[in-house]
């Protein structure tokens, strides 16, 4: 057993920041290594992480290299969707020749873009013998883990499992041009955003000490839609702030996309998760939503909802920022502010969980075969919503399924064809 972690990560973007800030709060781990494919964004990174004395990453060239340095022993895949196959085949080759002190893997949500990449990840996976982790953050939320222990220790043993969770994670859109494109990430908001809902709701309905596999997924419901980005004034805008690479009247995608997934419990009870999730919403910022409800008691749970509000008057104009809340729209009027984002949407106990886990020896709880388990939910809903059907799970032809915003083909105004 290790007595300290070195970590590498690949890629330096949004989402690593977020877990080197809440690497502050790991202990027996430090960050030293960092690939990205824009060498100044990895060296910012690596500033970062002094900064916040984290660690004192080296600046790779290419994962093969980080992956052979001794002093790496977990890797974190944050890198855009559309290289994670690519990255890992690298990873497990340098392994396969014995050439790394590695442990294990981590991978960022959601873990491809298709079921068969999928499935390529796994296989590449189990192939190593490494450790992984899913890194599905809301998880790992303070809120959400706090909330299930006391329903399921008090509501659940008396008068029964809950059997509806609703979750739902909305904002005005990603920060990448990556993110927007349908055949890099692999959809739109549906793909990026509800991997985190569809996860959480499973969790939410999972008995403490049982396996998620226990509630077995029965059918499918799903409706798309592009209600905002695929506007003409909007539509401008984004080939505006992306210099012309994002243009949503060739290739648009989804943002909005709400699901329904039936399951059945082991004592053959039916149970609902509603998920919903949003690149249309404008509020002070990310907005998450979870409930859980059982038959004599409710949970519910609201990021912005916070202990900290604060009021500038018109007076106040200041610069755009986000250091009220993730995506912030608007720096006047009664703001909410999160003191510590990283604590409340679930980085910090899930780096601190994912870090013991490859110390100890021990497989995370959330692992790859957690993220197959998801992409198929996630490929099922898009199915559904093409046909526009209810679908049984899992439904013909999964393997080998591309959703249509996937390849670029999907027409936004299908939605409105399909009432008549």
């Amino acid at each position: 057993m290790a007595e300290r972690l070195g970590v590498g990560f690949v890629g330096a973007g949004f989402m690593s920041t977020f877990h080197a800030i809440s690497w502050a709060n790991v202990r027996h781990a430090d960050i030293k290594g960092i690939v990205d494919i824009r060498k100044r964004r990895a060296q910012e990174f690596a500033k970062l992480c002094q900064k916040l004395r984290v660690g004192s990453p080296k600046v790779f060239n290419d994962v093969s290299e980080m992956a052979k340095d001794p002093e790496i022993n977990v890797i974190y895949i944050v890198s855009p969707n559309y290289t994670r196959v690519p990255i890992l085949e690298k990873i497990v080759k340098t392994v396969k020749q014995g050439k790394t002190k590695l442990i294990g893997i981590a991978c960022e949500k959601p873990l491809a873009r298709t079921v068969k990449e999928a499935k390529r990840m796994v296989e590449l996976i189990k192939e190593s013998g490494l450790l992984h982790g899913y890194l599905e953050n809301q998880c790992f939320a303070p809120s959400l883990t706090k909330g299930r222990e006391i329903i399921w220790k008090r509501g659940a043993s008396i008068s029964g499992r809950p059997y509806i969770a609703r979750c739902a994670e909305e904002h005005s859109g990603p920060h990448e041009p990556w993110f927007w494109l349908g055949t890099q990430q692999g959809g739109g908001v549906l793909s990026d955003m509800m991997c985190h809902s569809l996860e959480s709701s499973r969790l939410l309905l999972t008995q403490p000490g049982k396996s998620k596999s226990s509630i077995k997924p029965v059918s499918v419901s799903c409706e798309i839609a592009s209600l905002k980005w695929t506007r003409p004034e909007y539509i401008e805008k984004l080939k505006t702030r992306f210099g012309g690479k994002v243009d949503y009247s060739k290739e648009p995608v989804e943002d909005f996309a709400r699901a329904t997934i039936l399951y059945e419990s082991p004592e053959k009870l039916p149970l609902i998760a509603e998920v919903t999730t949003s690149w249309s919403f404008n509020g002070p910022g990310l907005r998450l939503n979870f409930e859980l409800i059982g038959p004599e008691y409710y949970m519910q749970i609201n990021s912005l909802t916070p202990e900290l509000y604060i009021f500038f008057s018109r007076e106040v104009k200041g610069k755009k920022g986000e250091d009220f809340v993730e995506k912030q729209a608007a720096e006047q009027g009664l703001m909410p502010v999160l003191s510590r984002e990283e604590l409340v949407y679930g980085y910090v106990d899930e780096d601190k969980y994912m870090t013991e886990c490859f110390l100890d020896g021990r497989q995370p709880e959330e692992s790859f075969e957690d993220g197959l388990f998801i992409v198929k939910l996630i490929s099922a809903c898009y199915m559904a919503a093409e046909k526009g059907e209810k679908l049984k799970f899992p439904p013909k032809g999964l393997d080998d399924f591309v959703p249509q915003v996937g390849k670029g083909t999907w027409d936004a105004k299908s939605v409105l064809k399909a009432g008549h």
